[in-house]
């Protein structure tokens, strides 16, 4: 099952990137989602494909929320911060994450690191002393 949505994830890539929902192009799209190299080692979980869609539909209403509050608020701190990558993360899954927290306008993802951590710019509001 979940070798369905990586294919679906590849192919859901390639039509925002070429931007072409043509006959030719959704043949080219589903060649190369198929040839892609996949690794059948890892031991993907429907319940983490699930989470992880469900975060990405929830990105959207979060990323208006937080456009309003920077449209309307001041914010004027910069922070580096590191958070950790949930365990058992494929590519794929991995590739949604950084896309649901790049997505939101507040934050982005600067580095994936190997080592399980993702090094992400956020700005917020100072803290008032």
């Amino acid at each position: 099952m979940t070798g369905y949505l990586n294919i679906l994830l590849r192919l859901a890539i390639w039509f925002l990137l070429t931007a072409n929902l043509s006959v030719t192009n959704i043949i080219i799209g589903v060649a190369i989602a198929l040839l892609l190299p996949h690794n059948d080692k890892t031991q993907e979980k429907l319940k983490d494909w699930l989470r992880a869609l469900w975060q990405s539909i929830m990105a959207f209403p979060i990323a208006y929320k937080e456009a309003l509050e920077i449209i309307f608020t001041p914010h004027d701190e910069e922070v580096i911060v590191m958070e950790r990558v949930p365990a058992r993360r494929t590519p794929g899954l991995i590739f949604l994450d950084i896309f649901i927290i790049t997505f939101t306008p507040k934050t982005i993802v600067v580095k994936y690191h190997e080592d399980g951590w993702y090094e992400v710019h956020r700005i917020q509001r100072r803290k008032k002393p």
